[in-house]
């Protein structure tokens, strides 16, 4: 099951981000990133030592990262001369089912929802017109992947962030979508559990820095 989230996720993400679609290796998936750190990324759906070692003795230029979904303890000892597994960096690969909860946005908050290029965007705006949440998904066939979630900090702890993960989810249900697939921090796991979502593994996270 995990390596299939993984690819769903890796579509969606390329979607979300107006990124070339991933490329196809043996050992998984490369996307071109196009930041200057994040030069690229390879993802592993089912990785193993012989997976990593082939994946990063294919990398030549710095800043290029290796993302698997196992924890970091397993994948460190793999990694060859020049790799860094960044535990900052390192996530959690969650889904859940979808369903309808037609949610409302806070008192003193307005919404809206857009989509654009196959993108759905929730941004959410005080009183004043100001950004205080956002959020947005890519759908691919069954599954919505779930992007750049945030609130920010003056707005935190108002229920901005459930609201805009249940309304991403009621527009996902609308379009077909059943499954929902996502990459968390540490940070956004508890928001995501409250929610319903589960951790089905850890997502490390490692760089080449030579």
């Amino acid at each position: 099951m995990v390596p299939d989230l993984v690819r769903m996720w890796v579509a969606g993400w390329v979607v979300s981000r107006r990124r070339p679609r991933a490329v196809q290796h043996p050992w998984g998936l490369y996307v071109d990133v196009g930041l200057p750190d994040q030069v690229g990324r390879h993802v592993l759906p089912d990785p193993d030592e012989s997976a990593v070692r082939a994946a990063a003795a294919s990398v030549t230029v710095p800043y290029t990262w290796l993302k698997a979904p196992v924890e970091t303890e397993t994948v460190e000892p793999w990694l060859p001369a020049g790799w860094v597994a960044d535990k900052e960096e390192a996530g959690h690969l969650m889904a859940t089912d979808l369903r309808t909860t037609r949610p409302v946005p806070p008192e003193g908050y307005r919404a809206t929802v857009e989509t654009t290029d196959g993108v759905t965007h929730v941004r959410v705006q005080d009183a004043h017109g100001g950004l205080a949440a956002k959020g947005q998904m890519a759908v691919i066939g069954p599954a919505t992947v779930v992007d750049r979630v945030q609130t920010e900090e003056a707005h935190r702890r108002r229920g901005l962030g459930g609201f805009v993960m249940r309304t991403l989810a009621d527009r996902a249900v609308a379009e077909g979508a059943t499954l929902g697939i996502l990459g968390a921090t540490d940070e956004g796991r508890a928001l995501y559990e409250s929610l319903g979502w589960h951790r089905h593994t850890g997502l490390a996270a490692c760089v080449y820095r030579p």
